[in-house]
């Protein structure tokens, strides 16, 4: 499985991804970002799904960039270029895959600013080719096992929040997957992008470089639970005889 998130704030982007791959009884790391980064033109790309069918999908696309990535001046022009290399890999090896047991379920985030773009923007890009783009009103996707981190970002993170604050959101959802689910797992790599900056950050962390966040953070959910200001609960453990008298 994988867990990629993408988050969108008035300062700028986010992408966050795990490395986790697992095939069958082995297990190992990969980078699950692809991304160009040139003068007032940058776009990254995190995909889910089956590893042959997102190479094969990024391997076509990168020959398009370097063919043809002038042509390119707004983001969603290169989200479709994209996209019709999923569905060039989906003529070629969707059939084979379904008739072997598998599923051609790559999915992704692709995000950025090109030269004609007013801000950053991310897309989420289906397996079929279509695509939506996160707006507002829904400021982050996630891709792969997306139940266990959705919680703290619905109850924390909003478009006016800052990047800072959205990277400490994502690794918290990706900490609350990574401790229920054995097939997401560091090291991560993050990607930011400010507003105009056309420059993309790129860096990649260990359990041992932010371990102790997650100690932090198991410690203070311990601490608010017991300060909860939960008397009505305390009935509980009152037989209904007791509470009439």
């Amino acid at each position: 499985m994988t867990y990629c998130l993408g988050l969108k704030t008035r300062e700028g982007i986010i992408g966050f991804a795990d490395t986790r791959i697992t095939t069958g009884n082995d297990t190992t790391s990969a980078k699950k970002i692809f991304s160009v980064n040139r003068d007032r033109h940058s776009l990254f790309i995190m995909t889910s799904g089956l590893r042959s069918v997102r190479d094969k999908a990024i391997t076509y696309f990168n020959e398009v960039i370097e063919e043809n990535d002038d042509s390119f001046d707004k983001l969603y022009k290169a989200v479709n270029a994209f996209a019709e290399q999923v569905k060039r890999v989906a003529g070629e090896d969707k059939a084979s895959l379904e008739e072997a047991g598998f599923s051609f379920n790559l999915y992704a985030i692709v995000g950025g600013q090109l030269e004609h773009d007013h801000e950053p923007k991310i897309y989420l890009l289906y397996p079929q080719g279509n695509w939506i783009e996160i707006v507002e009103s829904t400021p982050y996707v996630i891709i792969g096992n997306t139940g266990y981190g959705n919680p703290i970002l619905k109850r924390s993170f909003t478009i006016d929040s800052s990047l800072d604050f959205g990277m400490k959101c994502a690794f918290l959802s990706f900490d609350a997957t990574r401790l229920s689910a054995n097939d997401v797992d560091y090291p991560i790599d993050t990607i930011t992008l400010k507003n105009n900056s056309y420059q993309m950050i790129e860096h990649r962390y260990t359990e041992k470089d932010l371990g102790h966040l997650s100690d932090y953070w198991n410690s203070r959910i311990k601490d608010a639970i017991e300060n909860i200001p939960a008397q009505i609960l305390g009935k509980s453990f009152i037989e209904e005889t007791q509470l009439v008298k």
